[in-house]
């Protein structure tokens, strides 16, 4: 009885109770749409109440400096995100490209290699046609070319000195034989009436220097890898006056090295590899120096901050040589000396140890 009570009072206060209004009933779905939008906004955004960030928001010399903290592909790929991005990747400071080598030639992938060097070339040719050619740091070629690909090697040096790059590498990376390299000319880097190119990186390349070329007075970092050199290279180094890293590798065309001229930034000097007679330099702040090859006549004058020598020389004379060949190595700090010495050579001085003694 009681329930059925219950049930009756709970029956007759319904019954007299208004009925919802439409507004009231539409009250709640508002908020709760609202609650929803504000969830999805804080879950985009990561935020809950701070302001959204947008690019477009920070100075326009601003953004490409962020663009360029990307490689140049995800940069590129940034123009498809938005339409005010489209043209952000064209200020992008880095341009490194790297294609195939000729390596490429000796393996089963052989037949593969011409397609991906000519898509190769059309995405550089791409890039620096749409490129703005303002603010460029560093223009890097990395790939295997032949003599047959001149224009565009031309374009591309022409294209790296007019928007007067900082860095620039050029790597053809030569594996074949006969060598025909590429010539680079390096007057096409003094055309711009200013010093510009503070590291240059050249591989498999033709250079011909001469001293009426001006345009490295602020170069300070030459390394020149299996380079054929023609003209006059000690000139060329004289003008180099802020030079603090020179490294020659594999290069030929010269005889000697001898630069008679003062390079008193130099800090860093290596030679490897070379057939030549003599080398002899005057280096007053050398702090490293490094020789690979056979063993020929080392004079570096003025060297008394020298800290750090490592040569590997070819031939069985190489401790005395580098102690009375080598006098500027006497103050050094610490030196690594290392010998190659041939089977042939071990075996006759092995007779001449027992023979002596």
């Amino acid at each position: 009885m009681r329930s059925s009570r219950a049930e009756m009072a709970g029956a007759g206060e319904d019954e007299a109770a208004p009925p919802p209004s439409p507004l009231d009933r539409q009250q709640p779905m508002e908020e709760a749409a609202a609650a929803a939008r504000r969830s999805r906004s804080e879950h985009h955004h990561g935020v809950a109440d701070g302001p959204s960030f947008r690019m477009e928001d920070l100075p326009a010399e601003v953004q490409p400096v962020i663009i360029s903290l990307l490689p140049l592909k995800e940069a590129v790929r940034t123009s498809i995100v938005s339409r005010s991005w489209r043209m952000l990747w064209t200020f992008h400071c880095d341009l490194c490209f790297h294609g195939p080598d000729d390596s490429k030639f000796y393996t089963a992938d052989q037949h593969s290699a011409p397609i991906k060097r000519a898509k190769f070339i059309e995405t550089v040719n791409l890039v620096i046609q749409q490129h703005s050619g303002i603010g460029i740091n560093k223009f890097s070629i990395t790939c295997g070319m032949h003599k047959e690909y001149a224009d565009h090697l031309d374009r591309w040096i022409q294209f790296a000195a007019s928007s007067m790059a900082n860095i620039i590498d050029f790597n053809l990376k030569k594996n074949y034989l006969p060598l025909e390299f590429h010539h680079f000319p390096l007057e096409a880097l003094d055309s711009q009436g200013c010093s510009f190119v503070q590291s240059l990186f050249l591989a498999s390349v033709s250079i011909k220097p001469n001293s009426v070329i001006s345009g490295f007075t602020i170069l300070r970092r030459l390394v020149l890898e299996f380079v054929k050199i023609l003209g006059d290279f000690p000139g060329l180094l004289a003008k180099c006056s802020g030079l603090e890293d020179l490294e020659i590798i594999g290069c030929y065309g010269v005889d000697n090295l001898i630069v008679p001229h003062k390079l008193d930034k130099l800090q860093h000097l290596l030679i490897a590899g070379m057939d030549i007679q003599m080398v002899e330099f005057h280096a007053t702040d050398l702090a490293h120096f490094e020789y690979i090859g056979r063993v020929i006549p080392i004079v570096l004058h003025g060297c008394s901050k020298l800290e750090k020598a490592t040569m590997k020389f070819n031939g069985t004379k190489a401790l005395a040589h580098a102690f009375t060949a080598v006098p500027g190595i006497l103050p050094v700090k610490t030196l690594h000396l290392q010998s190659f010495i041939s089977e042939y050579a071990q075996v006759s001085w092995s007779f001449l140890f027992l023979f002596t003694s």
